[in-house]
């Protein structure tokens, strides 16, 4: 049997995990590594590339392509590249057809419109506040003292939900707080807060236009409440790819794997 070897890499270093994804001669994905991001992440990254080579031992020359908050950082990248063009090439790889992806991920979330060949049409991209990323169910998550793995369930346990008015993580918090006082049942609250959070996602998909299918990449898609909700609100259901949290680094690899073949 002919074991594949890895032609090409990427890199994804975003703002609560870092990914890296080879592929072979075909773009497929034949090796991952995903990790918490470390606050040393250039020391981090020297670790991936010694694991991939001790694991797959590539080409010493293997092409690669970083992404995310931290790109700028990895000095062996053969290039930098925005997330917005890795996500889309690694999403089209997944589902293999254009429409709308919704990548939620720990600091920021972005909308990408896809035509039928995958290439970007439009996007938007919310940086600049928490309330709609990953981060804000982080945050509440310890406030309230319940796993964030458990966070989606508990959300689907009852059909109730208290509305979350504030527009602010902030905000948002005190006014959790004021409803635990007032005696409100916790899996409303959370259940509230996953609507809060999936409307802003909504304004953010209307924004670009709703081209069907949905799907949905970051480590928030693995949150069942936000896959639910989210189809509700767009009367669309919700694709997850197989690796919802690689998709940029599958992306980049892709990408990566473009510049041996010119």
């Amino acid at each position: 049997m002919t074991i594949s070897k890895i032609r090409a890499l990427g890199i994804d270093l975003g703002s609560t995990t870092t990914k890296m994804v080879g592929v072979d001669e075909n773009g497929e994905m034949i090796w991952h590594r995903l990790e918490p991001a470390d606050p040393h992440l250039e020391d981090q990254v020297e670790l991936f590339f010694h694991a991939v080579h001790q694991e797959m031992n590539p080409p010493q020359n293997i092409p690669s392509i970083a992404t995310g908050y931290g790109r700028r950082l990895v000095s062996q990248a053969t290039r930098q590249v925005t997330e917005i063009s890795c996500h889309a090439r690694g999403i089209f790889q997944e589902c293999g057809q254009g429409g709308t992806l919704v990548d939620i991920g720990g600091q920021d979330s972005k909308v990408i419109s896809l035509s039928p060949q995958g290439k970007v049409l439009d996007f938007v991209m919310n940086d600049k506040c928490a309330a709609g990323t990953g981060r804000f169910l982080e945050n509440m998550a310890l406030r309230l003292q319940v796993p964030l793995i458990n966070l989606g369930g508990e959300a689907l346990s009852t059909t109730q939900e208290t509305s979350i008015s504030s527009t602010c993580t902030v905000f948002a918090e005190s006014e959790v707080i004021s409803l635990i006082a007032h005696g409100v049942p916790l899996p409303e609250i959370l259940r509230g807060l996953h609507r809060s959070l999936v409307k802003r996602i909504a304004a953010m998909i209307y924004t670009v236009g709703l081209v069907p299918p949905l799907m949905l990449s970051g480590g928030v898609a693995l949150n069942l409440a936000i896959r639910q909700l989210l189809a509700e609100e767009t009367g669309l259901g919700v694709i997850i790819p197989r690796y919802p949290q690689l998709v940029g680094a599958l992306g980049a690899a892709l990408l990566a794997l473009e510049i041996t073949d010119h």
